[in-house]
């Protein structure tokens, strides 16, 4: 991996105090911390215990390793002796990993939304000892600022409060609480209709930014899923207004500051409406997300474009992120000691020191590089320029095939020059944990690359991955951990590591037609089925029936950063139905859809993963089952005509000696008569509940697929 990581070690002293309870910790995020003034305890039986022997409330800072406000409050905070005096006298003080612990994150993130309006990170909590929370909010600093309370204020009022009238605040936790409990159990169910879809795309349609892409106002997010709807809608309706949403969108990405023009990969999202200027740190999961949008608008439009910036995520992805053991790791950090952003920006003078003066006038018309720049350091107040392209040259290039530079010697030269004289810089700190359910996006994204490309080192990342989950985040009765960090594997699996996982396994076998890999997503769902689902009321909890008891269980449908866990099982299952031909899949998929329906139905564009697999649902879904040597080129030829078009409700199954061997007629059954017609290789077509005859010939399939 590229660049010298890390920041700078403190100089006043903070490396020399003594360890919190955080010392054992794996956390990258949680190590920030084990020498904090503050006494930190890990989340767990410990520390609530000792709030109730001390008779103390229960201060719970939830962060994680790349966000840059919880760097700031740390700073501020965290790592002053006076607020940390308070907080050690008065509290009990516990820090949370949101990526290592998403179901805490969850529970206080819906008490924070539901007594504040608003919510996010760093996220503060007091608590009652019995984890009922009775304050919440976001960032303090430490003295008051602006209108804002600072912590050396409120702290202490709140402890007052505490041994005063402590009855009215343990009453209004156990509102908050039961509040919480009813939101989570109450799911008002309906029938489904794919009227819902054609709102959906209404209400993203009154969002849309023509000028820039996107949806609403700055910050601007990628919202990759949202994409992928506009993309089903526009291939179920015909809509150009949905395809043109999704191209503006991608372009403006593309060419956009959020885009990493020279190391690849994008960053978390764009401060400003254009996109020009990101949060600077960059996530797995949107590097995943984006790599299949992309992948899918190349197939759809055959923009060249789309599949460069795809190939240029799948570059960083395994150059970067992706560890010698095949796991890929969380996230790099936005800040270093320089500050915010500091690693990816430059100056003019920058450009001519590394290129020469020739040279640096041309990369700089050609990245908007100036000398006023286009983005300050916040630390250092230091001008700069986020490298970006110019999107009317890019847009106005589609049809001959790319940008005029892009693939011009001279270009690719000086990127590779800026990059080297990058990686000389002091690169953001990474966080190294690997998460089940963040591999499992990776792992689905470079299966679906590798079909819509043929890139093997797709194919050979993906399975590398996917191997070392096997290898090491499986427990010992068949479920998955969550987190692999430093050697061990820990924390029992939430159900966005089954559903992200088992959507991974379907896109394997959708690469390389291994019914194992089938086999061991219906393992996956067995499990998933048995610890997470509500019988009652339906859908899947995010956490085990096993798992650590919490104030609330909840259950996520919301479609954020990260598309929820009954979105893609909606998926999955529909997958499921079709692939092995069982038909109860697709009964259980039918009624968790019905079990979200009317929450979907409230803002349509809140949900569009859910969107998704409703699509899948309402049909009519394709399924092609081609019977013959793997190893002929018409075989071959014939997968290709399916792959390189963009199909998302085709499942397609290859039937030969080999797949025959390896268990094919275990877990699909139904392709067991479907053999090559007269030694000729031949593709078996069903839409829906309606089936073709079987065809033989290249052109007949192609007919098929075009609707001819």
């Amino acid at each position: 991996m590229q660049g010298k990581s890390g920041t700078a070690s403190p100089s006043d002293g903070r490396s020399e105090r003594p360890f919190n309870h955080l010392r054992y910790e794996k956390s990258p995020y949680l190590k920030k911390h084990v020498r904090n003034p503050v006494d930190w305890f890990p989340w767990g039986d410990e520390a609530f215990s000792r709030a109730v022997q001390e008779d103390k409330p229960v201060f719970l800072s939830i962060g994680y390793a790349t966000c840059h406000w919880c760097h700031v409050m740390a700073r501020e905070s965290f790592e002053d002796d006076a607020v940390a005096a308070i907080l050690n006298e008065h509290y009990i003080s516990i820090k949370v990993d949101r990526e290592e612990r998403p179901d805490i994150d969850a529970v206080y993130m819906m008490a924070c939304q539901q007594m504040t309006g608003q919510g996010g990170w760093p996220l503060s909590i007091i608590t009652t000892p019995a984890k009922e929370p009775f304050f919440a909010g976001t960032y303090f600093p430490r003295s008051g600022r602006a209108g804002m309370p600072g912590l050396l204020d409120l702290l202490p009022q709140i402890a007052r409060i505490w041994a005063k009238e402590r009855g009215d605040l343990e009453r209004s936790a156990r509102v908050v609480t039961e509040a919480l409990r009813s939101t989570a159990e109450n799911l008002p169910g309906g029938k489904v209709d794919s009227r819902l879809l054609t709102r959906g795309y209404e209400d993203l349609a009154l969002m849309f930014d023509p000028v820039y892409g996107g949806f609403g106002r700055a910050p601007k997010f990628p919202t990759p899923t949202t994409l992928q709807f506009l993309l089903r809608f526009w291939k179920r309706n015909g809509s150009d207004q949905a395809l043109n949403m999704v191209t503006t969108t991608l372009d403006a990405l593309s060419c956009g500051g959020i885009h990493d023009q020279l190391g690849g990969g994008f960053h978390r999202y764009s401060t400003d409406a254009s996109w020009r200027v990101p949060h600077f740190e960059k996530m797995l999961y949107d590097q995943a997300l984006l790599l299949t949008a992309f992948s899918d608008a190349w197939l759809a439009t055959k923009n060249p474009v789309y599949r460069e910036t795809a190939k240029d995520i799948v570059t960083y992805l395994l150059r970067d992120l992706q560890s010698d053991n095949g796991g890929f790791i969380a996230a790099e950090d936005a800040d270093t000691v320089e500050g915010e952003g500091a690693y990816y920006s430059w100056t003019l003078e920058e450009f001519t020191q590394v290129l020469g003066r020739n040279e640096a006038a041309h990369a700089a018309r050609h990245f908007g590089v100036t000398a006023s720049g286009n983005f300050v350091v916040p630390e250092s107040n230091r001008r700069v320029n986020v490298l970006i392209l110019d999107r009317e040259n890019r847009v106005n290039s589609q049809e001959t095939g790319l940008l005029p530079e892009a693939d011009d010697a001279r270009i690719k030269n000086i990127t590779t020059r800026l990059l080297l004289a990058r990686n000389q810089r002091p690169r953001p700190a990474r966080d190294t944990k690997i998460l089940a359910d963040w591999n499992g996006l990776a792992i689905a994204a470079l299966a679906h690359a590798y079909r819509a490309s043929g890139d093997p080192a797709c194919l050979a990342a993906a399975e590398k991955a996917m191997q070392f989950v096997r290898s090491n985040l499986r427990t010992t009765d068949g479920g998955l951990f969550h987190r692999y960090c430093d050697g061990e594997a820990a924390i029992l699996g939430f159900a966005d590591d089954y559903a992200f996982m088992i959507a991974a396994l379907l896109e394997l076998y959708g690469a390389t037609f291994d019914p194992r890999l089938i086999s061991e997503a219906i393992h996956l769902e067995q499990y998933l089925t048995r610890h997470f689902s509500d019988p009652v009321h339906g859908g899947y909890y995010s956490t085990p029936d096993n798992g650590d008891p919490l104030i609330v269980r909840t259950k996520e449908i919301y479609d954020g950063a990260l598309p929820s866990s009954n979105s893609v099982m909606l998926q999955n299952l529909v997958t499921l139905g079709y692939l092995t031909g069982n038909a109860g899949y697709t009964d259980r998929a039918s009624s968790l859809a019905a079990a979200f329906f009317r929450i979907a139905e409230r803002s349509p564009s809140a949900y569009t993963a859910y969107l998704c697999g409703l699509d899948d649902l309402l049909g009519p879904a394709t399924c092609i089952v081609i019977a013959g040597d793997g190893k002929r080129p018409d075989t071959e030829q014939m997968i290709r005509e399916i792959r390189d078009r963009y199909l998302p409700a085709t499942n397609l199954i290859l039937r030969t000696p080999d797949s025959v061997a390896g268990g094919l007629d275990n877990c699909v059954p139904f392709t067991s008569a479907m053999t090559a017609l007269e030694g000729k290789v031949t593709a078996y077509i069903c839409h829906g509940t309606t089936c073709s005859e079987p065809v033989t010939k290249i052109e007949d399939l192609v007919a098929h697929l075009e609707g001819k």
